[in-house]
């Protein structure tokens, strides 16, 4: 059998799996431009963890920050999880894609809007 033999990281999987098995999740809740965007983000997600598969471990921990912002909600003090919103990780997942060059990777959408200052960590926006 003729194939691509691909080296992968260990986590890569585990990620691609995270951002796949959310964007099931929002498929069911989701319409219109939300969905459109979670998808475009997991497009994006898709192609930072594989490209930074053999890149240095601070560039796979920017992805797999943003990865975790994507995937992850904020736990609210009641009984109900306040869920991020999608353009927060947006923010989160171009910054990343700035960061590391990838341009070509930033959400269709955001390309007309100015940019943001890229000059602070990316661990600062898990704060906001």
């Amino acid at each position: 059998m003729a194939g691509e033999q691909r080296n992968v990281e260990p986590g890569t999987d585990v990620l691609i799996r995270k951002v796949d098995s959310h964007l099931a999740a929002l498929r069911s809740g989701l319409h219109g431009p939300e969905l459109e965007l979670a998808e475009r983000l997991a497009r994006c997600l898709r192609e930072l963890v594989l490209c930074t598969a053999q890149a240095s471990a601070a560039d796979r921990g920017q992805v797999r920050v943003a990865v975790h912002y994507f995937v992850l909600r904020r736990e609210s003090r009641g009984r109900l999880l306040a869920v991020r919103s999608l353009a927060a990780a947006e923010r989160v997942v171009d910054r990343v894609a700035r960061q590391l060059g990838r341009v070509d990777l930033l959400a269709e959408l955001a390309r007309d809007r100015p940019a943001r200052d890229d000059a602070l960590p990316i661990s600062d926006a898990l704060l906001h």
